[in-house]
């Protein structure tokens, strides 16, 4: 396929066209949706022919024998990760929002402190406070343009309260690749104030050129006894309707835990979901994710230079995702004088930094995964928004 198609979402029921006017103000007929992370890409072909043979016959009955399903997950995370999963240890849920709260369902209780790295992706916050539990943000330090954890600072902010750290890993908002020893810090400081793990990596497979992932199993493996490992095909492959996610645990204890949460709770699987998946983790799906990066990366340095022209607003340096940060802190205007020349003027849709916790504050989160037209027009219109500036 080319990435340069334009395939018109608006009225199909898709959130990010159809309700930006909602939400931010902005028609859909004038303005740039720009806010939700999914891609304006349709997935490798072989996703499409799974659910054509699935029309083709008819019957969408309960799904069965997951062999292919595992197997496919197994080979993806080792031939693309040099990760070894048992399959056994593989839960199913609707998604990663789902496993999230899944696992701060399971492993704490009730006003107990789950730890966020902050500014960080905004579901986690609003799950966390919608079961009980309390929000504990460690903010992480702003460095030359470049997010860095900052453990001093955090360990002080222990109480004892706190239960759980849940890492973003590729960070979204920020698009940081952590480091192995970055990675084993995180471990050392879960073992340090006792916390459960959940390590959300559903940008594992969406990261630029001249980086490199590192599960945290292989960063850190003697952590496997507090470890939860949250991914997905659907970030990867545009399929997130498919609300299809991996939890992975290789703890007994910990897995037990969880089943016995998903047992209560009756969750099953989504056999589009599974059909789904199966078909994107294949050589024919890594072949499309590689021709996807270089694309997104194009995007990624025409964005960024033109927003970089702009005195005063800064994109950070993307190394995973496809969402770029942009500071517009340097312009000097309040929140309300940017989205007026961001929502209103230029006509775009963008995620406000605020809602991803302390340090978000004057950033703009904008998603760059669509038709290079696209973002060249939305280059354009912010320049043309802020050219008093210049």
């Amino acid at each position: 396929m080319t990435f340069d198609t334009t395939i018109d979402r608006k009225g199909t029921h898709c959130v990010k066209w159809d309700m930006m006017e909602t939400f931010y103000g902005v028609p859909p007929e004038t303005g740039l949706a720009m806010w939700v992370a999914d891609m304006e890409f349709r997935p490798p072909q072989a996703v499409q022919r799974a659910l054509e043979r699935m029309l083709a016959h008819g019957i969408y009955g309960y799904f069965g024998d997951d062999r292919a399903y595992l197997e496919a997950i197994r080979w993806w995370m080792d031939s693309r990760h040099g990760w070894q999963v048992d399959p056994s240890h593989i839960f199913t849920t609707h998604g990663l929002v789902n496993g999230t709260a899944l696992c701060i369902d399971a492993f704490t209780a009730p006003g107990d402190g789950v730890v966020l790295m902050t500014p960080v992706y905004h579901a986690f916050a609003r799950t966390i406070r919608a079961a009980g539990r309390t929000v504990v943000e460690c903010r992480l330090a702003l460095a030359d343009g470049r997010y860095e954890m900052d453990f001093d600072a955090w360990d002080a902010q222990m109480t004892g309260g706190e239960r759980m750290l849940i890492l973003c890993s590729p960070h979204n908002p920020g698009g940081r690749v952590w480091t192995a020893a970055e990675l084993r810090a995180t471990a050392d400081f879960c073992r340090r104030h006792d916390l459960i793990l959940v390590s959300d990596e559903i940008h594992h497979d969406l990261v630029f050129p001249g980086h490199k992932h590192m599960v945290m199993p292989k960063a850190a493996p003697g952590i496997a006894d507090r470890l939860v490992m949250l991914t997905a095909a659907t970030k990867t492959f545009n399929i997130a309707g498919a609300h299809t996610g991996n939890v992975i645990i290789a703890d007994p204890a910990l897995r037990k835990r969880f089943a016995d949460r998903m047992m209560a709770m009756g969750i099953s699987p989504n056999s589009f979901g599974m059909h789904m998946v199966t078909a994107a983790y294949s050589p024919e799906g890594a072949a499309w994710v590689d021709e996807l990066m270089c694309y997104l990366d194009g995007n990624r340095r025409l964005l960024d230079a033109g927003l970089n022209a702009i005195p005063g607003v800064r994109s950070m340096a993307l190394e995973a995702t496809y969402l770029a940060w942009v500071d517009f802190a340097g312009t000097g205007m309040t929140q309300a004088e940017i989205l007026d020349r961001v929502q209103r003027q230029a006509q775009i849709a963008p995620n406000h930094g605020e809602t991803f916790g302390a340090g978000g504050e004057g950033f703009l989160r904008l998603n760059l995964a669509a038709p290079r037209a696209q973002v060249a027009e939305a280059v354009n219109r912010l320049q043309r928004a802020f050219a008093d500036l210049q």
